[in-house]
């Protein structure tokens, strides 16, 4: 039971950072428009929430510094992905570079290997849920996580709501199935794709607050490993649909809790357990357009 509680808590725990860019990137593409800067956006708002954390301890400040920069490359990449349509994959993977590029610069310059923020305690993060903590398993799963946990709980009820119930979320939807049918209509579809993008940008930073000042506030350049391309993935396989796609996100955590805790037992082939959740990725992602080719296939023939 120690062991299921622990694997259940880890993968809220991991799951926490790839469901924030999940439900971010969702926003995206439902607008048409594949936010391959997930990653580089995450690492951003990581490195600033502790760059800053280390000069002040104003939380207001430390929120504040990370979404501003992340909003900000969230307009770079709308500008040139949407207004100059430019080729979304090389503007992504240039945001993706250029940031760990940028912070080990910093690093470099202070001569230091990574940022802390010494004054971080994890345990003034933990929210304790009172009526819940004490329940086995459901205690695990929904209490003594950090506020970032539950900002990603909520959204996913929110972005249901946005996308399906509002004005915003039709258009956007429109916007990214039917781009002719929204241009007849007289809908901006610049306007809504490039809030989609924000949205997103500003869902990365509360992701790079979760992964880096919420944990142990510390920074290690390319400390996202990934999970920005995790967060795509599962986008891609739960259609953009808010409650399919963070259960992908979910089923990516619960393999990170896994291979965590099985390395903790396996003694020297600890390192092979760290490819658990990427080739789980891989396997899903086939699976999934192998069900899609088969859907088609099937259409077509009818």
């Amino acid at each position: 039971m120690d062991l299921l509680n622990r694997i259940l808590y880890d993968a809220v725990y991991h799951m926490t950072p790839i469901l924030l860019c999940v439900l971010g990137g969702l926003f995206a593409y439902k607008a048409g428009v594949l936010n391959i800067a997930l990653e580089g956006m995450m690492l951003a708002g990581s490195f600033i929430s502790v760059l800053v954390a280390m000069y002040t301890q104003n939380a207001l400040l430390i929120y504040l510094s990370s979404i501003f920069v992340c909003v900000v490359l969230g307009l770079v990449f709308a500008f040139l992905a949407v207004n100059k349509r430019g080729n979304v994959i090389i503007i992504g993977l240039a945001i993706n570079m250029i940031i760990p590029a940028v912070a080990g610069f910093v690093l470099q310059t202070m001569g230091v290997p990574n940022l802390t923020a010494k004054w971080i305690n994890p345990a003034m993060f933990r929210i304790d849920i009172p009526l819940i903590k004490d329940i086995p398993i459901l205690g695990r799963l929904f209490s003594g996580h950090p506020l970032g946990t539950y900002i990603s709980f909520f959204m996913i009820f929110v972005a249901a709501v946005l996308l399906y119930k509002t004005k915003f979320g039709i258009y956007t939807r429109v916007v990214g199935e039917r781009p002719l049918a929204a241009k007849s209509l007289g809908i901006r579809s610049n306007l809504y794709a490039t809030l989609a993008i924000l949205i997103g940008a500003l869902l990365c930073a509360v992701a790079g607050l979760n992964l880096s000042y919420e944990r142990l506030g510390i920074y290690t350049n390319g400390m996202t490993a990934g999970r920005g391309f995790i967060a795509i993935a599962a986008i891609y396989c739960g259609k953009g649909e808010p409650v399919k796609s963070s259960l992908y996100a979910f089923i990516f955590g619960i393999a990170r809790a896994l291979a965590i805790n099985l390395s903790i037992r396996a003694g020297g082939v600890a390192a092979l357990f760290d490819i658990i959740p990427y080739l789980l990725m891989i396997i899903i992602l086939a699976i999934n357009s192998g069900f899609q080719i088969r859907n088609y296939r099937m259409r077509t023939y009818w």
